[in-house]
């Protein structure tokens, strides 16, 4: 996983499973244990916030706050949420979900209202990744109170939420589920207002297009037998329900075998135009989004890569691998 604030100068890493880019030249490192570092990885930025942050569970989902460079929000496995001050170099709040959901699959800070989005689960009795998913909670925060503020609803039992996303101007809030299930939920009500089947089963990440006329899923498809289940990316209309405006089949890269220890991860470039997807390979593919060029693939690791993100504003890319190394990418 891989975390990155919208203007900035850091990047947020989980290289076993996932980070984010923030601005160009710091990275924060999470390991899948307990640890995450932040450091500078351009010379000319100051080493300042470079930090080891311990967590004591396993980091599994990052987020910055939209509106500022200074926090971090890190998710666990124990149920945990740290609110991490770059500047002050410590743990500025230490948030709990409901005992019965420990495991904080993503955080999502609104990119307006000083509020963000946990969504946790309980846990499951399988063996792979997903399997070890239970149900869903989904818990709005208050980021100046630190409390919670309210949970949305979901039914009975709902499958857990693996992925969210904010549109634009944090007025509507995407959820992707492991039944394959997208839900759409209207943040100044609380309430969901709409929800469509995009997978046949669970969905690994969601983003809203660029300009927000489309969502793009990557989830699991297919049902007659193991050998037909594939692994596919839609691009679905917010304008027309249901059609699917460019889609492509990844199975090449994300099959069951590397899915198994972790989620598979999209990443959109500013333009909406390259899509970038993690990979059981070393290499990543690089899809052109409503194009017919297969597009290209990333420079290799040793090993799987496992979390994949975009500068916001420059066409630089970041891979993250289970080699623990971390790459950036220039690409004209």
């Amino acid at each position: 996983m891989i975390s990155n604030p919208r203007g900035g100068a850091f990047w947020t890493i989980c290289v076993a499973y996932h980070f984010q880019f923030r601005d160009c030249c710091n990275v924060m490192i999470s390991s899948v244990y307990v640890d995450g570092r932040i450091w500078t990885c351009d010379s000319a930025t100051p080493a300042s916030r470079n930090a080891t942050i311990y967590c004591g569970a396993e980091i599994m989902s990052l987020e910055w706050d939209c509106k500022s460079d200074r926090l971090l929000l890190i998710g666990t496995a124990d149920g945990g949420i740290k609110a991490w001050n770059v500047d002050a170099k410590r743990v500025v709040c230490d948030l709990n979900t409901i005992e019965a959901f420990p495991s904080v699959l993503d955080l999502k800070c609104s990119p307006v209202e000083p509020i963000f989005v946990s969504a946790a689960s309980s846990r499951g009795h399988g063996t792979s990744y997903m399997d070890k998913l239970g149900f869903a909670n989904l818990t709005v925060w208050n980021m100046k109170t630190w409390k919670a503020m309210t949970v949305l609803p979901l039914g009975e039992d709902p499958p857990a939420i693996t992925s969210l996303c904010f549109n634009h101007n944090g007025k509507i809030l995407a959820a992707a589920a492991t039944d394959g299930m997208i839900h759409m939920f209207d943040m100044s009500a609380g309430l969901q207002i709409t929800g469509w089947p995009a997978h046949d089963s669970a969905i690994s990440s969601i983003l809203f297009g660029p300009d927000e006329t489309s969502i793009f899923s990557l989830g699991i498809d297919g049902k007659a037998s193991y050998s037909s289940i594939f692994f596919g990316i839609f691009e679905w209309s917010l304008q027309n329900q249901g059609k699917v405006l460019w889609s492509r089949n990844c199975s090449r890269f994300c099959n069951h075998e590397n899915s198994g220890h972790c989620r598979h991860e999209m990443a959109l470039d500013a333009d909406g135009r390259r899509l970038l997807v993690t990979s059981g390979s070393v290499r990543a593919p690089i899809y052109q989004v409503r194009g017919h060029m297969n597009g290209v693939k990333t420079l290799p690791h040793s090993a799987a890569i496992t979390t994949v993100d975009w500068h916001p504003t420059l066409p630089l890319f970041l891979t993250g691998s289970a080699d623990h190394s971390v790459r950036v990418t220039s690409i004209s």
